[in-house]
């Protein structure tokens, strides 16, 4: 679901501008039309419902019109709903027997079905919240001071950067608002020293931000969408989520680890011309001092945010409310008037509603396809061809995953992603005949791998953010990227083979 959680603020266009541009678009539209109208016409195939290979049709069209941004996400979602609401109206329904055809009423309740998903109150709420750290200047502020706190040494520049992005991933629960936050602060600090914006120490400090805020994506529930979709899919298939402490404690780890990678790779591959920046501490604390001391505004932000937290991180265990109802609770306090934070008016500046439709447009596609075994015939056919009928946990996740890294070259977005592969994973992890498999945890840690958009500038909008800053050229992206994703792998296989099956994620024990 494209790009919470990654709630961005609007989706970047990353195809082009100008004729070349409407060019490529208007080529991925005319594929996306030709691609549901093939999937459309094509013969019956035995065990795919009529309404199935509908669902089919409609999936190759949003595949292609996500990977070639050929609309604007949010128009594509108007767009998918359309054509589920009347393709999927003269289908037989796959619920009643007698082969009626489904009629506009219920597949307008499909297509809206992704609309009563928590996970989309969720993703809804959390943009209230980057608003609100916006509003306040809060989220600056962290920065700020986190920043205060290193040396002149640019590697501890790069440290400090990493910190405040690592520290911001619990508390501003969208990738794009937090790198929106930190690169400003970044691209100020470059210019007040007359540092080059086209030097290496400029690159290395604004890619890394990007990409720190993409490994903590991993490591924690409520940092990005994507996460959400897959909670959704998981509660809605089988009745029972996975708690933010849960989530913590499986993916936390391996973010950590990732991020001292990530410090290396980019440290030695991108080294600064300089090792210190003179005078660099104290310019970041006169832009703190600058902005004053902390407002009545920013204290109750922080109240509510911090306690909000809290309640995340003891779910289950010291009381049974979900992450949804306690966001949305907060959200209802820093909206009351002089409790709150802001006013409605002030929540809507830029408040991406594109983002919202599409995740709960994407979570519709998803269900739709469970519905329809359209999801249940296409993960026989991979299971099949694979070979993963008898397949070890292992083997089944890092076959799964390097598809994942792979199909994420060409998509912009890690939500519309999860909201096209996670049904279709979970439906193979259903389809396997491994005895014990965990399909709850390897759905989990199958979601991980959908965070690892490292690779491209296009594959993120965190990291269009980065790459608009002109710091650093596309290669230098891709050359850094590739050498993080290969460290992910790596760390990929030791966890599937330490500790994820320690933890019971990928097989229940016996």
């Amino acid at each position: 679901m494209p790009p919470l959680l990654n709630p961005s603020p609007s989706p970047v266009s990353t195809v082009g501008t100008g004729t070349k541009g409407t060019l490529l678009k208007q080529a991925g539209l005319l594929a996306a039309v030709a691609a549901l109208l093939a999937v459309l016409w094509m013969p019956g195939t035995p065990g795919l419902p009529a309404a199935g290979q509908v669902m089919l049709a409609i999936l190759a069209f949003a595949v292609i019109v996500w990977m070639t941004e050929a609309l604007d996400y949010a128009v594509s979602s108007v767009v998918i709903g359309a054509l589920m609401v009347f393709l999927l109206a003269y289908a037989p329904d796959v619920a009643k027997p007698a082969g009626a055809d489904m009629g506009t009423g219920a597949a307008l309740g499909l297509a809206l079905s992704g609309f009563s998903n928590s996970a989309v109150a969720l993703v809804a709420a959390a943009c209230f919240i980057a608003a609100a750290m916006t509003a306040t200047g809060l989220d600056r502020r962290i920065a700020l001071w986190v920043l205060s706190r290193v040396d002149a040494g640019t590697n501890h520049i790069v440290m400090g950067a990493m910190v405040t992005g690592f520290l911001l991933s619990f508390i501003v629960p969208s990738t794009t608002a937090r790198v929106a936050c930190l690169v400003p602060i970044m691209m100020g600090f470059i210019l007040a020293f007359k540092v080059d914006k086209r030097s290496r120490f400029a690159g290395l400090l604004v890619i890394t931000a990007a990409q720190t805020a993409s490994v903590w994506n991993v490591g924690i529930k409520t940092a990005a969408a994507q996460n959400m979709v897959a909670i959704g899919f998981i509660e809605k298939q089988f009745g029972s989520g996975i708690s933010w402490t849960e989530w913590f404690i499986a993916g936390a780890p391996f973010s950590a680890l990732l991020s001292v990678a990530v410090y290396f790779i980019m440290t030695r591959m991108m080294k600064p011309e300089m090792k210190e920046i003179a005078g660099g501490q104290a310019t970041i604390r006169l832009q703190l001092d600058a902005i004053g001391k902390m407002t009545a505004r920013e204290w109750k932000l922080l109240v509510i945010v911090l306690t909000l937290l809290g309640f995340w991180a003891t779910e289950k265990m010291l009381h049974n409310f979900d992450t949804s109802s306690t966001t949305i609770a907060a959200i209802a306090l820093m909206l009351m008037p002089r409790l709150g934070v802001m006013d409605w008016k002030e929540s809507q500046r830029g408040f991406p509603w594109g983002t919202v439709i599409l995740f709960a447009i994407g979570i519709s596609v998803g269900t739709a396809l469970l519905r329809t075994n359209a999801a249940g015939w296409l993960a026989n056919l991979i299971v099949q061809n694979l070979g993963l009928q008898q397949a070890s946990a292992f083997v089944i996740l890092m076959l799964l995953s390097l598809f994942l890294i792979v199909i994420h070259l060409g998509f912009a977005s890690a939500t519309a992603l999860a909201s096209t592969m996670i049904p279709i994973i979970i439906s193979v992890l259903m389809a396997v005949q491994t005895p014990g498999i965990n399909v709850i945890g390897m759905t989990m840690l199958l979601q991980f791998v959908v965070s690892f958009g490292f690779i491209l500038p296009v594959n993120a909008p965190q990291n269009m953010i980065a790459y608009g800053t002109d710091t650093f050229d596309a290669r230098d992206f891709i050359r850094t990227g590739l050498v993080i994703t290969l460290a992910a792998a790596v760390l990929l296989v030791i966890f599937a083979l330490t500790y994820w099956p320690w933890m019971g994620y990928m097989t229940h024990a016996a």
